[in-house]
This record gives C-alpha cells, sequence and structure tokens, in this order.
C-alpha cells in the first residue's frame, strides 16, 4: 500500500501528557492492477493425488490440481486444501499472478505487494533498531556521567584503576572507595 498524506494533530491530556496523532488520507494512491485473465483454451489441467501431511484422505484423492500454460510452458501445482475445487481456484490465480510477473516485472500485483512488505519491514527494523539504539545511548550515557564523577582528582585514572594492591577498590581524592566512586 501507498500512503500519500499525513495530517499530524496533537492531544493534550489532563495530566499533561502530550501525544501525537497521525491519520492517513488517501489511503492507496494506486490501487492494484487487475488480475490478469487467462483464456482456459491455453490451460491443460491435471488432478494428481497428493503427498504430504493430511493423512489417507490425501494420499487416496486426486484433489491435487497441475495447471500448465501451453504458451508460454509454466507449470503450477496446488495442493493447500483437500477440496479439487478450491485447489482448481488457487491454482488459477497463481498461475496468473505468475504470468503477470512474468509480462509487468515491478509492475505487477505481486511485485507492488512485495515491495509494500519489503518497506513495511524496514520501517520496522529501523524502528526496532532506533529504540534500542537509545537504550544504548541512555545507558552509556550514564556510565559516562559515573566515569566524570569517578575522575575528581583530574589524573586520567578514574575509578581508582591505578591502584597497586589491585582489589578493584581504588581512592578517589585521597578516600577509600569501592570502584565505582562510592566511598567504604
Amino acid at each position: 500500500m501507498r500512503y500519500h498524506s499525513v495530517a499530524v494533530g496533537l492531544l493534550r491530556h489532563a495530566a499533561g501528557r502530550i501525544q501525537t496523532l497521525r491519520t492517513w488520507g488517501a489511503l492507496q494512491a494506486a490501487p492494484l492492477p487487475p488480475r490478469l485473465k487467462i483464456n482456459e483454451d491455453d490451460i491443460t489441467e491435471n488432478f494428481l493425488k497428493g503427498s504430504g501431511p493430511g493423512g489417507q484422505k490425501i494420499n487416496k484423492t486426486s484433489s491435487a490440481v497441475q495447471l500448465k500454460h501451453l504458451p508460454t510452458g509454466l507449470v503450477v501445482k496446488s495442493q493447500e486444501t483437500r477440496s479439487r475445487s478450491q485447489n482448481r481456484k488457487i491454482a488459477r490465480r497463481l498461475l496468473a499472478d505468475k504470468l503477470e510477473q512474468m509480462q509487468n516485472g515491478t509492475e505487477s500485483r505481486t511485485a507492488i505487494k512485495a515491495e509494500a512488505h519489503r518497506k513495511k519491514r524496514a520501517s520496522k527494523l529501523k524502528k526496532t533498531r532506533r529504540k534500542y539504539r537509545r537504550l544504548l545511548d541512555a545507558t552509556d550515557g550514564d556510565s559516562v556521567e559515573e566515569d566524570e564523577e569517578a575522575d575528581d582528582d583530574g589524573d586520567g585514572e578514574g575509578k581508582g584503576e591505578g591502584d597497586a594492591e589491585g582489589d578493584g577498590k581504588g581512592e578517589i581524592g585521597g578516600e577509600r572507595n569501592d570502584g565505582r566512586g562510592r566511598q567504604l
């Protein structure tokens, strides 16, 4: 889906909190192109016995559908349900989508849907990265403040890292501390 206009507004709550509101205008700027119509004379249809999960019913009945588009030689098989009529519809839809993808390339229904899905996923990942970057920056900011507090004597060592005893405890400003800048 392609969105083309966003209206942003602010809502002020009684508690003083401000919430941003977004409304989408014209939810689909460009509708998907119609499905390709396939001439029934260009298709050969075979019914096959299924395989895989579904048990004895799938293995004994010929409910799987295989379509071959004669002009292109493209073959599609559908065994998604136990119903032959539903599998016929699904196989025709799959064949139409594949033919349209071959003819129209990036302008086909499947390509447009895939691009929208890719953009949505990329946006989701970007938001996740942004969230964790903020968390990381917040924790790094805290440790930087602690470092600055611990390095009060100006010797550049901070947190008593130059302690000769090697017990992880040091002295800051002439006082004993626990290695984190806290007095003992």
